[in-house]
């Protein structure tokens, strides 16, 4: 009884100074008394019996609401095997965290010995924010390697206070190359004997209260995970465990921490809206957004599929002129650049390299830029044109040589101001190439103060996905080609529209393809091949993720630049629509649906982008999010919609008109 009443006044006194703070780090608290450590934040406050550093979970409340989950935990929450019974020796840390890669944030460290290893929580507490985000870190302190199995893992154990629980686990995919479903999902009800779920998050709602509580696992995909125990989460009446570190015994060695995967932990109100919200909230502290670094429409020329064959100064020359045209702001240049031409090459002659470069490589091509660097990156800059690259790190012995790597980059931002790199070739078999990458984004980071944007490839082999090294740049989602007939319009619109209910579409490149490309590929009554869809359409298609122009600009017919109206457009608004919440709305885009996104700037404003796919219907209702029963002005932005006024049903749904198959139109509204 002391020890609950002990954590009800804890709990009260952080509520209280919660909600009297503004929305600051100030906000963000941390406190050990009477053996119990209580953390949190205006939004979320959670409770764990010290237990010697071995944490119990108390409680999780929701300030906003004041529901309380008290949870009876007889285990502790972090299990290693038979290691974790017992600790000793614990200590605990805060302190303010700002830097220029993730939000500002309070930094809650408890470190316990358990026998031969030791375990480092780190909890990251964001003020306004409903999640707390733990990493965790284990370290071998004898030369013995000790045992475990991947199964006897576990991140976490929440007791879910009653029975009546309903879970609802995401599965995620990249490896797009050859996987073009991206996101899977699994619901089940609580039972006595458990369920194993695979996904990196899972959403639990009670069903007799307002209450739910979710967790994300930040993590590769599941079936690319190391040490993987076949499924990240098990749930059932008796408790709910997060399952998997991804280290196994052998990657620990005596004195030396290793970064396991991470676990965050938020609570909401069970709606979908409240927890779609709440968890983006999270996932956009992970990241600072800075408009002028961040927000781009990029052309890449890999997307004609001439390789690099015509890669070289004049060619770029021209490349950055069509940027200028067409409305695009940044300019990579793929495989090529480089002396050392890779496995890819349209060259047909000499070695050709992939997995070990050495550092002459990355040295600018003599025959293709006989002036070096220099001259485009001073022609791209005259004509308001941002220049990337491509990078491949040398990924032979599990990169072990990321530090050469890194001051290569490092290097080229300094000496020609180039801060995007697409970072291709990835390959993480093993705990230590998981390491070694990791340093090298950090080794980046660190020396150019953030600035450095790496558009990190997902197409294939086991990469990262969409919730683990987040905080380095984008993702280059896919690569997509009229040449073997792998492009759709719709395809890429449902990709998008189904990942951004999970993932911040804002960090995903989004492709649109030269239309005019390989019609005889296509069957010629194919109403949804990209000849026969509007070249506005398909970048519209793209406008909530980082447009991604998949072509030689210099190879567009002319009528193609009559889209640079819309680009322009667009791009007055782009920072300001990726500011907002972005989630999806309609049906599933299938080619013959109505369709679209909105961005939730508050509750009263926000952008919309609505699209009529290959159907007959010229109207259609659309349920929004958080505008039920309100009148709303749309302003119109682009494509070929217009200025209405108009309220929205008690059910959410807004009519919409389109006057034509494959229209779209992009407004901004406000609530009257």
């Amino acid at each position: 009884m002391t020890k609950l009443i002990n954590v009800l006044l804890a709990v009260t006194m952080l509520m209280l100074v919660a909600q009297a703070e503004a929305a600051s780090t100030d906000s963000c608290q941390a406190t050990l008394k009477d053996n119990v450590l209580t953390i949190g934040n205006k939004r979320i406050i959670r409770s764990f019996e010290w237990n010697n550093g071995n944490l119990k979970p108390i409680s999780i409340t929701d300030v906003r609401t004041g529901e309380v989950l008290t949870m009876k935990s007889p285990r502790p929450d972090i299990r290693i095997g038979k290691l974790t019974a017992k600790a000793s020796s614990a200590t605990w840390t805060k302190k303010q965290v700002s830097n220029n890669v993730a939000g500002d944030h309070l930094q809650v460290a408890v470190t316990a010995l358990y026998g031969p290893i030791d375990v480092r929580r780190v909890f990251r507490i964001y003020p306004n924010c409903a999640v707390i985000g733990c990493d965790y870190y284990v370290r071998a302190n004898t030369a013995e390697t000790p045992a475990f199995k991947p199964s006897e893992t576990v991140l976490q154990l929440l007791r879910l206070p009653g029975t009546h629980w309903n879970f609802r686990a995401v599965e995620f995919f990249d490896r797009t190359d050859s996987i073009n479903t991206l996101v899977r999902q699994t619901s089940v009800q609580a039972f006595v004997r458990g369920a194993n779920l695979r996904g990196n998050i899972l959403f639990a709602h009670n069903t007799l209260k307002d209450t739910a509580v979710f967790m994300v696992k930040e993590a590769p995909c599941s079936f690319v995970q190391l040490n993987y125990p076949e499924y990240d989460y098990s749930v059932s009446t008796w408790g709910t465990r997060a399952v998997g570190i991804g280290v196994g015994p052998d990657d620990l060695t005596k004195g030396k921490w290793v970064r396991a995967y991470g676990l965050a932990t938020g609570v909401c109100p069970k709606s979908e809206t409240a927890f779609l919200k709440t968890l983006r909230i999270y996932q956009k502290q992970l990241r600072k957004s800075l408009p002028k670094r961040d927000e781009m429409i990029m052309m890449n020329t890999w997307g004609d599929r001439n390789k690099d064959a015509r890669v070289g100064e004049k060619f770029v020359k021209t490349e950055v002129d069509a940027c200028v045209r067409l409305g695009v702001s940044h300019l990579q240049i793929d495989d090529g650049w480089q002396q050392g031409l890779s496995m890819n090459s349209a060259n047909s002659g000499g070695a050709k390299l992939w997995d070990s470069w050495d550092e002459k490589s990355w040295q600018p091509h003599k025959e293709r830029f006989p002036n070096g660097l220099a001259p485009v990156v001073k022609h791209a800059k005259a004509k308001g044109v941002d220049l990337g690259l491509w990078f491949h790190p040398t990924n032979s012995n599990d990169y072990a040589k990321w530090e050469r790597d890194a001051r290569i980059i490092i290097n080229l931002y300094r000496n020609f101001g180039i801060r995007y790199f697409k970072i291709d070739g990835i390959k993480l078999p093993n705990k230590q190439s998981d390491i070694n990458l990791r340093r090298f984004f950090d080794r980046i980071a660190a020396d150019t103060k953030g600035q450095v944007v790496v558009n990190l490839d997902a197409t294939a082999d086991n990469r990262t996905g969409y919730h683990y090294f987040y905080e380095y740049g984008n993702i280059f989602l896919e690569n997509r080609y009229s040449d073997w007939a792998n492009y759709y319009p719709h395809w890429t619109l449902r990709n998008l529209w189904m990942l951004s209910k999970y993932a911040p579409p804002e960090k995903l490149q989004i492709e649109f393809l030269n239309k005019w490309r390989n019609a005889s590929k296509y069957a010629d009554d194919d109403p949804l091949a990209p000849n026969a869809v509007p070249f506005e359409y398909m970048f519209a298609v793209t406008m909530m993720g980082q447009p991604l122009a998949w072509f030689e600009g210099s190879g567009l017919p002319k009528e193609a630049f009559k889209i640079a109206p819309t680009v322009k457009a667009y791009r007055k608004h782009q920072a300001q629509i990726h500011k907002g919440i972005i989630l999806p709305v309609g049906e599933e885009p299938s080619g013959t649906s109505w369709t679209g996104f909105q961005s939730i700037l508050s509750d009263t404003e926000g952008y919309l982008l609505v699209f009529r796919e290959y159907n007959k219907n010229d109207q259609s209702k659309i349920k929004l999010h958080d505008l039920a029963g309100k009148e709303v002005k749309y302003q119109h932005i682009c494509g070929q919609g217009k200025d209405f006024t108009a309220k929205t049903a008690p059910c959410g749904k807004a009519t919409f008109t389109l006057p034509a198959r494959h229209n779209f139109a992009l407004y901004r509204y406000q609530v009257r």
